[in-house]
């Protein structure tokens, strides 16, 4: 046989990143368990894993499965499109992680020509959480925590500061029928033009 055999056709894969987050509270035996799990899925099926990162607990924008708090994992990697679908699949089902999402970062990639480190594709182990946690109340987020309610000396106060403006409201009241009741009288007084013809007429 002469003839060359014909090179078989590269399956093209693409590279993507999926963010999973684990339960606030998930102990460092259960994390690995998924991270295990994650790396198992993507070689099966012909992928590579190229980079681990732990952005470890932080807070989430709204809460999810009651978790106001989330460990976040990411990693990158090499694969076809089934190994996605098999991978989110797995996501899915584990109890211990509430929220994933994965993107694709570049297309048309030969797997053959992929180089790992062995040092980045390490999962770390979870550390637990030293630092007590307080929930934000609603009146906090609502920028209401600040407002001190007022002391019972400073409630007296300004209620005899209403006492006494109330007071001098009253005064002047009483000074203004004052005046009005003295005009009365002084016009009383007075004696109309109308008034003073009438006694010229009667005197002639």
């Amino acid at each position: 046989m002469t003839a060359a055999k014909a090179k078989a056709p590269t399956r093209w894969a693409r590279e993507y990143e999926t963010i999973y987050i684990l339960r606030s509270n998930v102990v460092a035996e259960d994390a690995e368990k998924v991270g295990t799990r994650v790396a198992d899925v993507i070689a099966r099926l012909g992928g590579h894993l190229t980079q681990v990162d732990h952005w470890g607990r932080r807070q989430l924008a709204y809460k999810i499965n009651k978790q106001s708090r989330g460990i976040f994992v990411y990693v990158k990697y090499v694969a076809f499109n089934d190994a996605v679908a098999e991978l989110e699949r797995n996501l899915r089902l584990m109890d211990d992680v509430i929220r994933y999402q994965t993107i694709v970062l570049r297309d048309r990639i030969d797997p053959s020509t992929v180089e790992v480190d062995p040092e980045a594709v390490k999962f770390e182990a979870i550390e637990d959480d030293e630092e007590p946690y307080e929930e934000e109340s609603l009146a906090s987020r609502l920028g209401m925590s600040r407002l001190e309610p007022r002391s019972a000396e400073g409630y007296e106060g300004a209620t005899a500061g209403v006492a006494e403006s109330d007071g001098d409201a009253s005064d002047g009241d009483d000074a203004t029928d004052g005046e009005d009741e003295s005009g009365e009288d002084e016009s009383g007084e007075d004696e109309s033009p109308a008034d003073a013809d009438d006694d010229a007429d009667e005197e002639v």
